[in-house]
């Protein structure tokens, strides 16, 4: 299985999305490219962590390519606003690619170019190698289907089973 880690504001609608997506085998919510060992969610809320609120993505690349992740990830995060995704702001909200494979980075690098095309503004998407990555505490994880109408940033069609 591959694995590919996407920060893209609140982390509840991104597992959510994600995690409906064929090929997608497993995902978990949780802290990606911080400064501190084993945060907490209200550490990571204080904005002095570092860390992005993150979901981990493993994936069957026989059944779904890096690409039409990627494509997915552009298609729901404003990749041109800094440190904020729908009402949410602050730096742990801000979207991020972070990939363990470094064969990986010229695949996300393409796709930001071509997803450049379609913004006059600059992308700002934090496109990193992981440095770390904590889970989330177990409340975080798979939210949206313990909470079917708890916030999120992504539009509710984009989401199957909501």
């Amino acid at each position: 299985m591959k694995k590919i880690i996407f920060a893209g504001g609140c982390f509840w609608g991104v597992e959510a999305y994600f995690s409906e997506m064929d090929g997608v085998v497993k995902t978990k919510v949780g802290y990606a490219n911080g400064n501190t060992d084993n945060p907490t969610y209200e550490e990571v809320c204080k904005n002095t962590t570092g860390y992005a609120e993150s979901c981990y993505i493993e994936y069957n690349e026989d059944i779904i390519k890096l690409e039409g992740l990627l494509k997915a990830y552009w298609r729901v995060v404003d990749p041109t606003i800094k440190n904020r995704q729908g009402h949410d702001i602050g730096t742990q909200y801000r979207t991020g690619v972070y990939y363990i494979d470094k064969c990986d980075l010229d695949i996300i690098l393409k796709s930001k170019e071509e997803e450049q095309k379609k913004y006059k503004e600059t992308i700002v998407t934090e496109i990193l190698p992981l440095k770390n990555f904590y889970s989330a505490e177990q409340y975080h994880q798979k939210y949206l289907e313990k909470n079917p109408n708890g916030y999120c940033h992504i539009p509710k069609e984009l989401l199957k089973k909501r």
